[in-house]
């Protein structure tokens, strides 16, 4: 359970990473590209932040999040530079996909296949783990 004030750390750090990360890609060319900070979860010391990105198209989303990650310790110098009125320290700042958009397309795509198991139960005989 979050107390009140790691959730709103958790939100600021979420708002202002978004606006940095953003405003990296558009400041380096790069149109096709989108990035969305999901979640931020701050721990109760308030010393590390798990950041969970969406990144679209997921096709090279492992290369972005692999140059985000190489590149957190200027994130985090950019943040302390925003936010130095508001937070004594920045956390830690720990970055993960969120990859819970390509779960619902799978989740919607199995239950438009002939195979749907919610209409015919007798698939699920067959789905259950043997």
């Amino acid at each position: 359970m979050e107390s009140p004030r790691q959730k709103k750390i958790g939100a600021l750090l979420q708002q202002e990473i978004a606006k940095l990360l953003q405003g990296a890609v558009r400041k380096e060319g790069v149109s096709n590209v989108l990035i969305s900070v999901t979640k931020v979860n701050v721990t109760v010391d308030l010393s590390i932040a798990k950041v969970y990105l969406s990144l679209f198209p997921s096709k090279e989303a492992n290369k972005w999040l692999e140059g985000i990650r190489s590149n957190a310790f200027q994130v985090k110098h950019d943040l302390s530079q925003l936010l130095k009125n508001e937070l004594r320290r920045i956390p830690e700042l720990h970055f993960f996909m969120d990859d819970s958009l390509d779960y619902i397309e799978e989740i919607d795509e199995a239950l438009k296949s002939p195979e749907n198991p919610i209409l015919d139960p007798k698939q699920l005989e067959k789905r259950q783990k043997k």
